[in-house]
This record gives structure tokens, sequence and C-alpha cells, in this order.
């Protein structure tokens, strides 16, 4: 076999095996979204659920999902970012960059579910904090924490050594050069991963069973007290999320309408996580456009 022959068979080997993998994930979005999409509908997607009736909707379980989220990159952002510039613009090689850049290889790989269970050990038991919105928001902080920072340090690295030899030039500061040249151009791919983080944030579900609880009590939606029990914004009382929600209703559920509640909430949690990465790179490049003035 010649050269020619071999590149055109290992080629298409190559075209065949990403076929393959996009049916299979096309046929499996398929087949959620034709379950699920006739039984959406406004009461579906705001009612709350009900254990032993017919008719129940997901509208807790969807606030409980967004706000967890909400909380959970608030506080994993912040200290994302500043990890990352931290590695990638100050950071000399040592034996203690390699020891945390190993602790954040290590953290990135760890089961959901074993970060389930030591927040529960630790926030839920130890800390007293209980089945609750903060807890499963601290869990999901340091499951999501060693991604996002790798997301933001790949994404600065990618940043020209020229653009910082260029501020130095202008008597910027390396702090300076950072926050007004760095951070602009590498918002795109910044926002790009922070964006599909927080949609595989939304999909887990075994961190948030031994944290946030598997209970959505009724909310007061005219109350916005966050001191409040009762209250949406309450970080303290338990929250089932959806993903949650879709493993109980299938593991243990008896309402008479079991399947139609599944495959309806099946098919509104992968709409979200694929609006989470469709808009991903669109949000990027009109931040980049403001930022930078162009």
């Amino acid at each position: 076999m010649n050269a020619k022959t071999a590149d055109k068979v290992a080629t298409g080997v190559i075209y065949t095996i990403a076929a393959s993998v996009a049916l299979v994930l096309i046929a499996m979005l398929a087949f959620i979204l034709v379950r699920g999409l006739p039984h959406l509908s406004w009461h579906f997607l705001t009612a709350p659920a009900r254990s032993f009736e017919a008719g129940g909707g997901i509208g807790i379980q969807l606030f409980n999902s967004f706000y967890l989220l909400i909380l959970a990159m608030l506080i994993s952002f912040p200290i994302a970012l500043g990890a990352a510039i931290y590695l990638n613009e100050y950071a000399k090689p040592s034996l203690f960059i390699n020891i945390v850049r190993t602790a954040i290889e290590v953290m990135s790989s760890l089961p959901s579910v074993v970060v389930g269970l030591f927040g529960f050990l630790i926030f839920v038991v130890k800390f007293h904090l209980g089945f609750s919105i903060l807890s499963g928001a601290i869990a999901l902080t340091i499951f999501n924490l060693p991604i996002l920072t790798r997301s933001i340090e790949t994404s600065l690295s990618q940043i020209p050594n020229l653009q910082r030899e260029a501020g130095a030039a202008l008597g910027l500061s390396r702090f300076e050069t950072v926050i007004h040249i760095i951070l602009p151009a590498s918002v795109p791919s910044i926002v790009t991963g922070v964006v599909i983080s927080a949609g595989r944030v939304f999909g887990e579900a075994a961190a948030l069973i031994y944290t946030a609880g598997q209970s959505a009590p009724a909310l007061n939606f005219a109350d916005w007290n966050p001191f409040n029990m009762a209250s949406p914004l309450s970080p303290f009382r338990p929250a089932e999320t959806l993903a949650v929600h879709i493993w109980k209703i299938n593991s243990e559920g008896i309402m008479p309408d079991l399947s139609a509640v599944s495959a309806g909430a099946s098919a509104v949690l992968i709409i979200v996580v694929l609006l989470f990465n469709f808009s991903a790179r669109r949000l990027g490049t009109l931040l980049y456009k403001k930022l930078t003035n162009s």
C-alpha cells in the first residue's frame, strides 16, 4: 500500500469515527427531545412537582437549578480567575507551583459523587449547614473550580507574549497589562469556558444529592427576604434541582404520569445545556467587541 492510499484509508477511518460519534449524539438528543417536547407547557415549567398525583411540574426544581448555578459561579469564578492569573502571569517554576498544578489535576479528576460525600461530611454535618443551597453551591465550587481554573489559564496562555511586551513598553505595570490588555484579549475564550462550565454544573446531580438535598419545599415568591426559609432567595433551605429530580422520579417516583414528567424534565435539561453551549461563543465575541471597542 503506497502512501497516498494509506492516507485515504486513514482519512476515511477518521471521518467514519467522527460521523459515528456525531450520529450517536444526534440520536440520543433526538430520542430525548422527541419523547419530552410534547409534554412541555407553561404549566409544566412553572407548576410545583407532585409526589402522588398527576399534573405536577418542575417550576421549583428549575428555579433551584438556576439559583444554585448562579451562587456556585459567583463563588468559583473569582477564585478561578485569580488562580489562573497567578499561575499564568506571575508564578515561576518551583516545587510549590508543581504541587498546586498537581492538586488541580487531581481535583479535576475526582468523581462528582466523591465531592458530594465530602460536602456532606464537611458542610452538611461538620459545619451544620444541613441540606441547603449553600452546601450545594460550595460542593459545586469544589467540583468546578479546577476545571474552570485550567480553562481560564489556557485562555490567558493563548495571548502572544508580544502583547505583554507592548504593555511593558508603554510603561504599564504587570498588573495593568493583565487588566487592560491580556484579559480583554482573552475574554472570548474565557467566557466560552465559563458558559460551558456552567452548563456542566447545571446538569450535575450526584454532588447535590448529598449536599443540596432531595426535597423541594413550597416557596413563597412574594417573600424575597433571604433569611426566611420560605423565600426563594434563602441559601439555607434544601433545594432539589432539575437533575436530581429526574434521578429521583426515575428511581423512586410513584406519580401516575411518571414517564411524562421524566421525559419532559429531561428535555428541559437538555435544551438548557444546549443553550449554554450554543450561546458561549456568541457571548464571548460580543464581550470582546465591547471591551476592545472594535
